[in-house]
């Protein structure tokens, strides 16, 4: 982890990121599973709240209420069939600097952890 990231309030997830762990994960599941899944593991952590869902545009708003305040939006995008695309994006809330020390990256790590139990994973980064 650079600097840059700990020295952050902010984390997001792409294809081509210079963190390897960063990178979108691919899973072998419909849109529509993929949708389920994230609102599945976000009702099982405990902290974290589904704020909206919008199935149309492959959007969800979610907060973390406990612990250190954050919130995070996850986008599922179908590239092909069978084949869909999950990212976060994860800004912490602070109080006075910008800098929550890599906490907004562990949100994410941890999301895609439980994410990977539940869907068939393909790949990281473009595939």
């Amino acid at each position: 982890m650079g600097l840059q990231a700990f020295f952050s309030n902010h984390s997001e997830t792409r294809d081509k990121h210079s963190d390897e762990l960063l990178k979108s994960h691919y899973y072998k599941t419909t849109n529509k599973k993929a949708i389920e899944a994230v609102k599945k593991v976000i009702h099982n952590l405990d902290g974290y709240h589904l704020n909206s869902v919008s199935e149309e545009r492959g959007e969800i708003s979610i907060s973390i209420k406990k612990g250190r305040k954050a919130f995070v939006v996850a986008t599922v995008v179908s590239v092909r069939p069978f084949e869909t695309a999950i990212d976060f994006a994860v800004t912490t809330e602070t109080l006075l600097l910008p800098i929550d020390f890599g906490y907004s990256r562990k949100v994410i790590l941890n999301l895609y952890q439980h994410l990977d139990k539940e869907l068939p994973l393909i790949g990281k980064g473009e595939l």
